[in-house]
């Protein structure tokens, strides 16, 4: 075989895959051709590279536009159709319209899909999740939703701000929750368009954001329709952007998020696994899945220490604050908590399955894992809520 034929672009023909102007087309020597499944179909303009690359059968890349795929792995059935991918794990069925700028960290799965021009990073759909146009959504998971017809939506002209003025972002928002929302039997999310959510923030199942809110706060109660004014008046006054107010909040809110993407990876390791890791390509995303979900619970970590150092620079300021006990307690606490969830986060791989959560998952049928999980009758799901929820507390219960 002479240089020409050796190359991953040809390697990649030989086997099946579909490039429809392979002249335009740019696939990179690390690419591993054996990765790449037959019949997938690769539009004209389009890269790809990374050793991790892995694209499952029937997936088309790059129908609307080129396409950038780096590092990524998708599942069956994946459409991208335009736009910048990396370090990203797609499950079966999600779709991505053009002008997409995808960084990593995230995972999207089953039959999740974002529309034209949506920016995310570190961000997390649950199966079925939906967001629209021309929308910036990093640092969130959102669950929520029991199917195609009834999804959890992001409006379009959606923001999820992740930066704050003190220039920190300890600033990531749950939207539903794991324990609750990996049964995929909740109640959806609406989040209006033309609107924001200010991070860090807890929403729960059910809420419905209207169009045109700016959302500060959290929504703890099920099933309710909430709006409020911005301001109550007008603002102009000093402000001091190294001054913090009250963390305690801030605290919380960051550590459930950490304990729900413990949970979501518990579940990965105990339920997906035998669902995913029997077929070649499936296995790429379970890889990919875990993968995401331990580079999330780095950087949230990472944050949190963060804003231990800036809440210390401020009590240095040495002004007044009503807030200064609650600093010094956090910035005193910190390092302990820093060792503590270092601890949860390295014995994920040891957390042992209850015996009467094993025996369940063992009854549990193989082939579809959306079917499967819907199948559970509500006793049977409540019991695996109840055994997530035990990750979440105690990482809970670290912030005193």
């Amino acid at each position: 075989m002479n240089a020409k034929m050796s190359t991953p672009l040809h390697q990649l023909q030989a086997r099946g895959v579909s490039f429809l102007a392979p002249e335009t087309c740019y696939v990179a020597p690390d690419v591993n051709p054996g990765r790449i499944a037959p019949g997938v179909v690769i539009h004209p303009g389009c890269r790809l590279s990374g050793a991790a690359l892995s694209v499952g059968a029937g997936s088309v890349l790059g129908a609307e536009a080129p396409v950038t795929v780096a590092e990524c792995q998708l599942g069956a059935k994946v459409h991208l159709a335009g736009g910048f991918f990396e370090r990203a794990t797609f499950l079966d069925g999600f779709r991505a319209g053009s002008g997409a700028h995808v960084r990593p960290g995230c995972l999207f799965e089953e039959g999740a899909s974002i529309a034209h021009s949506v920016g995310v990073k570190q961000t997390v759909f649950l199966p079925w999740v939906t967001a629209g146009s021309l929308i910036n959504f990093c640092d969130c998971l959102m669950a929520g939703g029991t199917g195609r017809k009834n999804h959890s939506e992001i409006g379009s002209s959606y923001i999820h701000f992740n930066f704050t003025p003190h220039q920190d972002k300890a600033t990531a928002s749950l939207i539903g929750d794991v324990p609750r929302g990996v049964l995929l039997n909740q109640p959806a999310i609406f989040l209006g368009g033309q609107g924001g959510l200010v991070g860090p923030c807890q929403i729960a199942f059910g809420t419905v954001i209207p169009a045109g809110q700016i959302w500060r706060g959290d929504v703890t109660e099920p099933g309710r329709l909430v709006a409020k004014v911005a301001f109550r008046s007008t603002l102009n006054m000093p402000y001091d952007p190294r001054q913090y107010h009250g963390v305690r909040r801030v605290l919380r809110n960051n550590l459930a998020y950490i304990g729900n993407i413990l949970a979501l990876d518990l579940w990965y390791r105990a339920v997906r696994a035998p669902f995913m890791r029997c077929e070649p390509f499936a296995a790429a995303c379970y890889g990919g899945a875990r993968q995401r979900l331990a580079e999330i619970l780095e950087e949230r970590v990472s944050r949190l220490d963060e804003l231990s150092d800036k809440v210390g620079q401020s009590l240095a300021l040495g002004q007044p604050n009503p807030a200064a006990a609650e600093h010094a307690a956090f910035v005193a606490a910190w390092p302990a908590r820093q060792a503590a969830l270092a601890r949860l986060v390295a014995a994920r791989e040891e957390t042992p399955v209850p015996p009467a959560v094993g025996d369940l998952l063992a009854r549990l049928p193989s082939g579809d894992y959306l079917a499967a999980i819907q199948g559970l009758d509500p006793a049977q799901g409540q019991r695996l809520t109840d055994w997530l929820m035990q990750t979440v507390s105690q990482t809970l219960a670290l912030g005193g």
